[in-house]
């Protein structure tokens, strides 16, 4: 009852701020760009701004906030405090709910970034066992998770419900926001017995000695999630009709970050990588390069099969309501017909 009645409070931050300010407060050739955290999702907006690609494209990005989660998120586009939203196409969802006028700006990662991890003293089934009985080994556990509504709270819904079960009654979630180095410590402090969380978590918890990843979407352990649009950059017709000229040179820009990512030497990628996880173990970054390059497509456009499969996973999750069409979020510049690598 607990995270439906937060879930619902999620859902009320976005329509009270949808009677404040829609549209852009920042000046001309300037966008506010906010993002939940810095996960791996994001690294390609790191890269475009350490690289100058959104100087040279013809945009300067203001305040660049990390708000927590996916909701304050949608409800900081919505007040007009941002320009863009960096979050997770459940993010662009849950706004598209209450504004038919959400749209989405790029695709950051066209995988589900999301792994379970588990301690170190978990007991049950192991890693390497059917994936059914690896999830039902997560009956009756504490779960953390960023929050209510979220894209890793949505992970276990859906996980949960391919074994039958039910998240709301047959595990306790717990929320633990989008810091990583917190929802470690709780991992070892045994305040949760697994994490649903965003990369890097595995690599952070296994270079820390406290935690195995069990369950990764990503890696193809989940059959039907092998590709699917995730991570994303959202805005509203509104900033799209009021600012053109900046949001395509924030697409030009990101989109040669995300080649990038793909043609740089890992040694450069893994001294980026340094910077933008400030204090990360050297150790959790050994895997993240070639991973990045397999999850974070060259592209921006979102290809068909990758939407509709996302929609897919979040109508069995049920935690989206009114799932908008692809013609309908999707502007017609980033629709494209095959894959989005």
């Amino acid at each position: 009852m607990r995270r439906k009645v937060l879930a619902v409070l999620a859902a009320l931050v976005l329509v009270t701020t949808g009677c404040a300010q829609r549209g852009s407060t920042t000046p001309p050739g300037v966008l506010n760009v906010g993002q939940i955290s810095n996960s791996i999702a994001f690294f390609p907006l790191f890269v475009a701004e350490q690289k100058g690609y959104f100087m040279q494209e013809g945009v300067k990005l203001g305040e660049r906030p990390r708000l927590g989660t996916g909701a304050k998120v949608a409800a900081a586009l919505k007040s007009g405090s941002i320009d863009l939203g960096a979050g997770v196409l459940t993010d662009a969802l849950n706004l598209a709910r209450i504004d038919d006028k959400t749209r989405l700006v790029s695709n950051l990662v066209d995988r589900y970034y999301v792994d379970v991890v588990v301690g170190s003293s978990f007991t049950g089934a192991t890693a390497a066992d059917p994936l059914e009985q690896r999830i039902r080994a997560l009956r009756g556990k504490k779960i953390g998770i960023t929050g209510p509504g979220s894209g890793t709270e949505a992970l276990v819904t859906y996980l949960f419900a391919k074994a039958g079960m039910n998240s709301a009654t047959d595990c306790e979630l717990v929320n633990l926001g989008s810091i990583a180095a917190s929802a470690l410590g709780a991992l070892k402090a045994g305040r949760v017995d697994a994490l649903a969380f965003f990369q890097p978590i595995a690599q952070q918890a296994a270079a820390a000695g406290i935690g195995t990843r069990y369950i990764s979407p990503a890696a193809g352990d989940v059959p039907g999630l092998e590709r699917t649009a995730h991570g994303v950059t959202f805005t509203t017709q509104r900033i799209i009709d009021k600012k053109p000229a900046e949001v395509a040179a924030f697409q030009r820009a990101l989109e040669r970050a995300q080649r990038y990512i793909h043609e740089a030497e890992p040694e450069e990628i893994t001294r980026l990588l340094t910077v933008y996880l400030k204090g990360i173990d050297p150790k959790a970054l050994t895997e993240l390069p070639g991973l990045m390059r397999t999850e974070i497509p060259e592209t921006i456009g979102f290809s068909r099969t990758s939407f509709d499969t996302a929609i897919a996973f979040h109508r069995t999750t049920g935690l989206v309501r009114h799932l908008p069409a692809y013609e309908a979020i999707v502007p017609p510049t980033l629709r494209t017909t095959g894959s989005s690598t």
